[in-house]
């Protein structure tokens, strides 16, 4: 069984067990989230797509660790003006395990 959620304006294929990296939400390490945009449940023989969400169907997740993404370089150049920019980012994230998917 597999679903297909949103969060943080990207979607993600998930299954029981399994772990992935989301952008920053509202939560500590241990603790349990629910997911509710869930956008897809497979279980191999029937497939429910929302139109946009499935309502009443959730994914439940633990959240794992709090990280940080690799740092990108941002540099700004004007040319022949002298003008350069040079700035770092790191985008806070979250490793979520998957421990439950419910259909409606």
């Amino acid at each position: 069984m597999f679903a297909v959620i949103r969060t943080g304006g990207k979607q993600y294929k998930v299954t029981k067990d399994s772990k992935i990296t989301v952008e920053l939400l509202d939560a500590k390490a241990g603790d349990i989230i629910n997911l509710t945009d869930v956008l897809l449940i497979s279980d191999g023989a029937k497939t429910t797509v929302g139109a946009p969400v499935i309502a009443g169907a959730s994914v439940t997740a633990e959240v794992v660790a709090e990280t940080r993404g690799p740092k990108l370089i941002v540099f700004k150049k004007r040319r022949r003006q002298n003008s350069r920019r040079k700035n770092g980012h790191r985008q806070d994230l979250l490793t979520l395990k998957i421990k439950d998917i419910k259909a409606a």
